[in-house]
């Protein structure tokens, strides 16, 4: 039987998102959090000694990624482009999300459009609201992933939303 570290390994390449250790330890269908605690460590350790490419960000989870010195051959690979007013649409999400769709049509026009956009590349989610008329929009792990971004989001909802939006015109 493989050994608990690489049924870790496993699961991080598989998932390809930020887990945490209760997650890991479901999937592997063990009570024992300790032993993946541990198995953990050692997996990080193993990733930190070695001169390869990926490696274990422990930020906020766990989740096995490529390391920033080698993103350029990713970003080659996997390009996520999104045109300027795509990405302020996700600019809106991200600062004021979970954010009602109707609501998001009022800041920016070509919002569904947007979101479809959005959705396909994975950045954004879509779930009905309690009334059943509209849909929250939200953020995804992908979209915090792609942009590099640690932490709580909440804490860019600090900058002002008409800044970043300015000389943005709700048409483009």
């Amino acid at each position: 039987m493989p050994s608990l570290k690489s049924r870790i390994e496993a699961v991080l390449f598989t998932t390809a998102r930020v887990l945490q250790i209760e997650d890991i330890a479901q999937i592997l269908e063990t009570d024992d959090i300790e032993a993946v605690e541990e198995a953990m460590l050692e997996l990080i350790m193993d990733y930190s000694t070695r001169d390869g490419a990926l490696e274990i960000d422990d930020e906020n989870g766990y989740i096995l990624q490529v390391k920033e010195e080698h993103m350029d051959i990713v970003e080659k690979l996997c390009p996520v482009e999104l045109s300027k007013p795509v990405l302020k649409t996700l600019t809106v999400i991200a600062l004021k999300g979970p954010i009602r769709q109707s609501v998001l049509k009022e800041y920016r026009s070509n919002a569904y459009e947007h979101i479809a956009e959005l959705l396909e590349k994975g950045l954004v989610s879509k779930t009905k609201d309690k009334n059943g008329r509209s849909y929250n929009i939200a953020t995804t792990p992908k979209f915090e992933e792609y942009f590099k971004l640690k932490g709580d989001l909440r804490s860019l909802m600090s900058q002002d939303l008409e800044t970043l939006l300015k000389n943005s015109t709700t048409e483009d």
